[in-house]
């Protein structure tokens, strides 16, 4: 046989309570390159399986205690093996048997006395299916561990049922409410401070803030230099991201000053400015072949971080436009207009105090 007839390391269980039935199998299978894994019985056929998950499974229907239609429905109901290939071995060839075999989950079906050729041709399809899922097993693994560094993992769990909605490799419009969380003071901290704990106070910092941003449904976005930004409303929109948003910002606030309190050495000097602004923005994979981010775009984003740039220490700065969204929800000053850098026509700009709701 060809290379791609005989995979290696993949494991196939035979459960038969006959001998001569089992090691006939197993002859044919480890002449075709696999290895075997020998039950007499279904409770033995479990036990294999959860302690040592095969890539298929070969089992008979009639067999004393538990029946091979048994044995297929607890392999399609425990989340180790429920996309393994189950494959009935039976001697009886009516509709009613193929039908009770389907419903138990089996994924195919082979009669005895069974042919050699056919067996393994069944069993190669089966493996290459499930090599084809394994595949998307591990792309989804790998998916979720880099998702999970960017957003909350109950929004990871939406998107993974649903990627090609989620994360459109091309840019859209989208309505978003951006994020900039800004640490003041940072910079003469760096002068005065060794590199080692520049590092560790910078990275306990952003934990917490990353955190929030979690805790409230955000998207992390990027780390730009001692500042953080995090969108709201993708890729995933419930409806109050902009409440969601507001309330992130309080919460990071509170935060900060805790931690000032409670390392008054380190963070004295420190302070933390956030601005906020909702509207239309270009989101998607956005840089060169090579290097590409899921980030926001456009005017909308540059005036939240325009808003960060002028807000003090413990000021959360936000857009009317936000500021309508939320204004039954929260507390906030109006304050006079400013011309944002970069723009000629003055913006209304409003300081949020606490949230109310």
């Amino acid at each position: 046989m060809s290379n791609d007839a005989k995979p290696e390391a993949r494991k196939i269980l035979v459960v038969d309570d006959d001998w001569l039935n089992r090691e006939l199998i197993e002859v044919y299978l480890k002449d075709a390159g696999y290895e075997c894994l020998l039950a007499n019985n279904g409770d033995r056929a479990l036990e294999i399986a959860q302690s040592n998950p095969p890539d298929l499974v070969l089992c008979d229907v009639q067999m004393p205690g538990m029946s091979g239609y048994e044995v297929c429905r607890h392999l399609k109901s425990n989340p180790l093996t429920q996309f393994v290939p189950v494959v009935m071995v039976t001697a009886m060839e009516g509709d009613e048997e193929k039908i009770q075999a389907v419903e138990a989950g089996a994924d195919d079906f082979v009669s005895k006395p069974f042919n050699s050729i056919l067996l393994l041709t069944r069993v190669k399809s089966l493996l290459r299916i499930k090599s084809l899922h394994d595949d998307v097993e591990e792309r989804n693994a790998l998916l979720r561990q880099v998702l999970t560094r960017y957003m909350a993992e109950g929004v990871v769990q939406t998107i993974l049922t649903d990627p090609d909605r989620y994360l459109r490799l091309g840019g859209e419009t989208r309505f978003i409410t951006t994020l900039f969380a800004d640490i003041r003071g940072f910079t003469a901290f760096t002068e005065k401070r060794p590199a080692n704990e520049v590092v560790e106070t910078l990275n306990h910092i952003f934990s917490q803030l990353t955190r929030t941003v979690f805790d409230y449904q955000g998207t992390f976005d990027k780390y730009v230099g001692d500042c953080i930004m995090a969108l709201w409303g993708v890729p995933i929109s419930d409806g109050d991201d902009t409440f969601r948003a507001v309330k992130a910002a309080v919460e990071m606030r509170r935060t900060f000053s805790e931690l000032r309190v409670k390392e008054p050495n380190v963070m004295q000097h420190l302070g933390l400015g956030i601005g906020i602004n909702s509207g239309d923005a270009t989101v998607g994979n956005i840089g060169s072949e090579k290097v590409m981010d899921y980030t926001a775009v456009g005017d909308a984003v540059n005036i939240a971080k325009r808003l960060q740039e002028i807000a003090h220490a413990g000021e959360i700065l936000i857009s009317e436009v936000t500021y309508l969204l939320v204004r039954s929800q929260v507390k906030a000053e109006k304050l006079e207009e400013h011309v944002l850098h970069g723009r000629r026509d003055p913006v209304v700009v409003y300081a949020v105090k606490e949230v109310i709701n």
